[in-house]
C-alpha cells in the first residue's frame, strides 16, 4: 500500500492561499468577504476550494489578530484613566 502524499496537488499551489497578508485590516476583511462569496457560490473548481479555504483561514486569523491588538491597546488606554469627552 503506497504512503499518502504529503505535498499539495498541482492546482492547489496556484490557489490564493499563497501570497503575502494584506497591508491592513480593511484590505484583509475585503479579501475575506470576496473569498467567502466565491466559496458560497459553489462555482470554484474542486482543486481551488482547499486553497481558497486555507487563504480564508489565514485572513480570518490575520483580522482577528488585528482586532485583538486594537482591543489590547484600548484596555491599556482605559487603565490609564482616560475619561469620556463631553461637550460643554
Amino acid at each position: 500500500m503506497p504512503s499518502p502524499k504529503t505535498t499539495a496537488s498541482p492546482g492547489i499551489t496556484d490557489a490564493p492561499a499563497t501570497g503575502p497578508l494584506p497591508a491592513n485590516y480593511e484590505a484583509g476583511l475585503q479579501e475575506l468577504e470576496r473569498l467567502v462569496a466565491e466559496l458560497e457560490s459553489g462555482q470554484l473548481p474542486l482543486d481551488q476550494l482547499l486553497g481558497s479555504y486555507q487563504r480564508g483561514a489565514a485572513l480570518l486569523s490575520f483580522c482577528r489578530d488585528k482586532l485583538q491588538a486594537v482591543e489590547d491597546q484600548i484596555k491599556v488606554l482605559d487603565a490609564n484613566g482616560l475619561k469620556a469627552w463631553t461637550a460643554e
